[in-house]
C-alpha cells in the first residue's frame, strides 16, 4: 500500500517529490487515489514556484531507494516528471539502437538502468548518472532515429543546467559528464587497439581516481544489463579494463607523457595477447 500524502505538513510542491521518493522505498506502487491527489498538486501549479535545492535531497531519497523506478513512474504518471525533471521526462517515446538487441525506449531503459544501480548498491553518483548521461538524445533529428549524433554537444549543457538547478554535489556533476563522454566508448572497447585503451584508462581516472573509475564502471555495467536477456551477467568490457589496469601498473611513472603512454600501451598489448588473460575475458 502506498504511503498517504500529507500536503499539510510541508510544501506541497516539494511534497509531491517526497510522496514519490517514498513510494520507491515501499513494496507497492501508488494507487489511483494517490495519483489522482498528486496529479491535483500538479495541475494546481504547487511545482511552479518549489525551489528546485530543497527537491534535492528528496530526488536523492528516491534514486537511493530500492525501486528507483516507481519514483519516475510515479511523477510521470502524475505530470510531474516534466516539471522537475524535463530533460528525463522528454525521453521516454525516444528509441534508440542497442548492441545485438531491439531498439530500446530510453525512458523505459532509464527507469531499468536505475533498478540494477538499485542490486547493486550504486553510490549517489552513479545513480545521477544514469539519470543524466542521456538527456543530450532527446531531440535528436528524427531522420537519423535510432542513432544520436552529436549527442554529447547536446547533453553537456543540460546536464550542467541540472546540476546547477538542484545544486547537485560536485562528485554527481563530474560522473555524470563523464558518463555521457565516456559511457559509449566503453562499451565499444576491444582487446584489438591496445593504444586507445591506454588513453581511456588515463582519461577515465583510472590512475589517478580509481573511485571514479570504479563509479564509471558501475554506470557502465547497469547500462548493459538493463537491457533484455543480460540481468545478472557480468560486463565484458569493464573485466578488458582491469585486465589493462593491472597490465599498466609496472611501468613507471617517470619519463615524459608520452613515453609512459606508450609503455603502458605495450603493456597493454602483451596482456591482450596472452593466452591466460584472453581465456579470462573470453
Amino acid at each position: 500500500m502506498a504511503p498517504t500524502p500529507d500536503f499539510g505538513q510541508t510544501d506541497p510542491g516539494l511534497a509531491v517529490l517526497r510522496m514519490a521518493a517514498l513510494i520507491a522505498q515501499g513494496q507497492g506502487g501508488p494507487d489511483d487515489e494517490t495519483l489522482d491527489l498528486l496529479f491535483e498538486q500538479v495541475e494546481a501549479g504547487h511545482l511552479v514556484d518549489a525551489d528546485p535545492a530543497l527537491m534535492w535531497p528528496e530526488l536523492v531519497r528516491g534514486l537511493m531507494s530500492p525501486s528507483p523506478s516507481k519514483m519516475i513512474r510515479t511523477l510521470r504518471g502524475c505530470g510531474a516528471l516534466v516539471e522537475i525533471l524535463p530533460e528525463v521526462a522528454a525521453l521516454f517515446g525516444v528509441p534508440q539502437i542497442a548492441d545485438g538487441q531491439d531498439e530500446v525506449d530510453l525512458g523505459e531503459h532509464l527507469m531499468k538502468t536505475l533498478d540494477a544501480a538499485a542490486k547493486r548498491g550504486a553510490t549517489p553518483p552513479v545513480r545521477f548518472a544514469l539519470l543524466a548521461m542521456n538527456v543530450g538524445k532527446s531531440d535528436s533529428p528524427r531522420e537519423h532515429l535510432p542513432v544520436h549524433y552529436k549527442h554529447v554537444e547536446r547533453g553537456r549543457p543540460r546536464i550542467e543546467e541540472m546540476c546547477a538547478r538542484f545544486g547537485a554535489p560536485a562528485d554527481c556533476r563530474e560522473l555524470a559528464l563523464l558518463a555521457l563522454c565516456e559511457c559509449e566508448r566503453v562499451h565499444r572497447v576491444t582487446k584489438m587497439r591496445a593504444g586507445p585503451v591506454a588513453l581511456m584508462l588515463e582519461r577515465i581516472g583510472a590512475f589517478d581516481a580509481p573511485q571514479r573509475f570504479s563509479e564509471l564502471m558501475t554506470v557502465c555495467a547497469c547500462d548493459f544489463c538493463a537491457h533484455e536477456g543480460r540481468e545478472g551477467q557480468n560486463y565484458p568490457k569493464a573485466a578488458l579494463l582491469e585486465i589493462a589496469l593491472a597490465a599498466c601498473a609496472g611501468v613507471t611513472e617517470t619519463g615524459s607523457a608520452e613515453a609512459r603512454q606508450s609503455a603502458r600501451a605495450e603493456a597493454i598489448a602483451l596482456a591482450f595477447r596472452s593466452e591466460r588473460w584472453s581465456s579470462e575475458v573470453g
